[in-house]
């Protein structure tokens, strides 16, 4: 491969609480292992490999220029959104008017639910739930009402459509919040899937928000189709927000973005993100995005796809052969895994609580599921050389699974 997916970096003291984060919030974080154990993050979703050259190369650019006062966003900067979704996703009719800066996908998020929504309202949300779903909405006044996804009879995680339309009708939904790829899991959801999500929201003029930031992390044999391209009511009705960050690893740098066609629901959002007077563009943040997206970018990219997809590969097969009880339905995209554990805590006498401080006790530093609303799960990050997730599975299989 052209690029580095195979060193060990050390992010000890270089701003990161996937591994200096440990022990430092009780109940959120994992714990810190035991002597003679490191740290392999595995929790929180961040990667554990450096990013594209072309990212700190147009940083250093921009601040070796000693002045950083208030500037508005280039053409360059539209223009490299609009390219990234044209040849990545095929959408031929974004323009730069479209586009919306945001401080994070969820201040996106809760912007558009407070226009389309009153403090009180009820959301509707897939269960399992990403967690920051769930602490935002909460903080902002909404109910969250959960439709859980059920698994076919090939593991592959599925929307509930009459679940969906009997919350919609009974709770007097007006807004919902689409996952896609479904964070955490890790299904990309096919055409069909999301036409027919699509035609139930229209047909109780429900409004969607579609949390897209997953959309680059695709894994082999599959392709994300963006919720506003199937069909023209999902077009208008559907505020979709991207970043570079978690395609990247960015996070850090802060910096979103929102696409909405709808004119009438576009100049509200942007008046309520802009009500803070908070939301506005970090210039380095701008400049990452420029980098990201240059050519060397979309080379990146796809080797990424590649090494996660050999990762997924490698977890679930390691997990099918070795840990009995265990169940992992193989993710689609994202590099999260979501690990069932309820046969092996009932045959084994143990819960998801004790499953988890084995883990952490020898440094695999995975989070507990029942954020999620997973409740005897494990969510597992796999963004990480191949040889670090060896010594991963071996510590499971050793001190956890199958310990003597």
């Amino acid at each position: 491969m052209k690029y580095d997916f195979t060193s060990i970096i050390d992010r000890h003291g270089k701003d990161a609480i996937a591994v200096d984060g440990l022990g430092t919030r009780p109940g959120f974080s994992p714990e810190l292992p035991k002597e003679g154990f490191d740290i392999i993050p595995m929790w929180v979703a961040d990667m554990n490999f450096p990013t594209v050259p072309t990212i700190p190369e147009a940083i250093i650019k921009r601040a070796e220029h000693p002045a950083y006062g208030y500037f508005d966003p280039t053409e360059e900067y539209f223009n490299s959104i609009i390219k990234w979704h044209e040849i990545r996703n095929g959408v031929t009719d974004l323009k730069a008017e479209h586009i919306g800066y945001e401080n994070g996908v969820l201040g996106g998020v809760i912007s558009a639910l407070n226009v389309l929504c009153s403090k009180g309202d009820n959301v509707l949300v897939h269960a399992p739930t990403y967690i920051g779903f769930t602490m935002s909405l909460t903080n902002n006044g909404y109910n969250m009402i959960h439709s859980s996804l059920v698994q076919d009879e090939n593991g592959v995680w599925r929307m509930d459509y009459e679940d969906m339309e009997k919350k919609i009708v009974e709770n007097k939904i007006h807004a919902a919040i689409m996952c896609n790829p479904h964070n955490p899991c890790g299904r990309v959801w096919e055409r069909w899937e999301l036409e027919k999500a699509m035609e139930l929201y229209k047909k109780y003029d429900v409004y969607v928000v579609s949390d897209e930031i997953w959309s680059d992390l695709i894994l082999d044999g599959h392709k994300h189709i963006p919720t506003q391209s199937v069909s023209e009511d999902a077009r208008n009705r559907t505020v979709a927000v991207y970043a570079p960050s978690k395609t990247f690893n960015l996070a850090g740098l802060v910096g979103s973005y929102h696409i909405i066609y709808n004119r009438w629901l576009r100049e509200r959002v942007r008046k309520e993100s802009s009500l803070c007077h908070y939301n506005d563009m970090n210039v380095l943040s701008m400049h990452a995005l420029i980098g990201a997206y240059k050519p060397e970018g979309y080379e990146w990219v796809d080797e990424l796809c590649q090494v996660l997809t050999d990762n997924v590969d490698f977890a679930c097969d390691y997990i099918k052969k070795h840990f009995e009880g265990v169940e992992a339905s193989k993710p689609e995209g994202t590099y999260m895994l979501l690990v069932d554990c309820t046969k092996w805590c009932e045959k084994h006498g143990k819960t998801i609580e004790e499953v988890e401080h084995s883990a952490w006790d020898v440094g695999v530093a995975v989070q507990d599921g029942r954020m999620f609303h997973a409740p005897c799960h494990l969510r597992m990050n796999l963004a990480l050389p191949l040889t670090r997730m060896k010594e991963a599975f071996e510590r499971l299989d050793k001190y956890v699974f199958n310990a003597e």
